[in-house]
């Protein structure tokens, strides 16, 4: 039931920024949830905010059809292993969607798979606890290569978006082996 895990899962949204594919159903049935639960845990609006996949891709591609198999038609997006709709499926797709569907994204470095394959990775396995969200450490290659294409940002643009976002530099953690 919802009310044995809700108070557990709004620590794990609060302040997060979703996305999500149709996102007024969704939010209208967890609002339902948080009413039934109690007054006291409010709105998904009053936690988090939203950005809706299903309305950026309405503003992007008006009259079309717009549902997540037809956008990863559309874009590229590689849906195969897709045989049924459902939330765990859809979640697992919507990140490239988003990403393409964003566009531009590309030319920020996000769009060169085969060179990100290459990179060496840092494995890092999630426990849930509670208290704070884990932090990633980034590795310091990808740090300086973060910090050259900000700095190119900012000499073509004027500035980069990142800078308004983020209120610290990336935390630089050396990865063992």
């Amino acid at each position: 039931m919802f009310d044995e895990v809700v108070e557990e899962f709004l620590e794990y949204i609060d302040g997060a920024e979703l996305i999500i594919h149709n996102a007024a159903f969704d939010i209208g049935f967890l609002d339902n949830e948080l009413s039934r639960a109690g007054s006291q845990y409010g709105r998904m609006a009053d936690r988090t905010t939203v950005v809706d996949t299903l309305l950026l891709a309405r503003e992007r591609y008006p009259g079309q059809r717009n549902s997540l198999d037809a956008l990863c038609k559309r874009l590229g997006v590689d849906n195969s292993h897709r045989q049924l709709h459902g939330a765990l499926l859809d979640a697992q797709i919507l990140p490239d969607v988003y990403i393409a569907l964003t566009s531009g994204q590309e030319e920020i470095g996000f769009g060169d798979v085969q060179a990100a394959a290459a990179r060496p990775v840092a494995v890092t396995r999630f426990v849930a606890v509670a208290g704070e969200r884990p932090r990633i450490g980034v590795h310091p290659d990808e740090a300086s290569a973060h910090l050259r294409r900000l700095e190119t940002l900012r000499k073509k643009a004027g500035r980069a978006v990142w800078d308004m976002a983020v209120e610290s530099p990336p935390v630089v953690e050396p990865v063992p082996g």
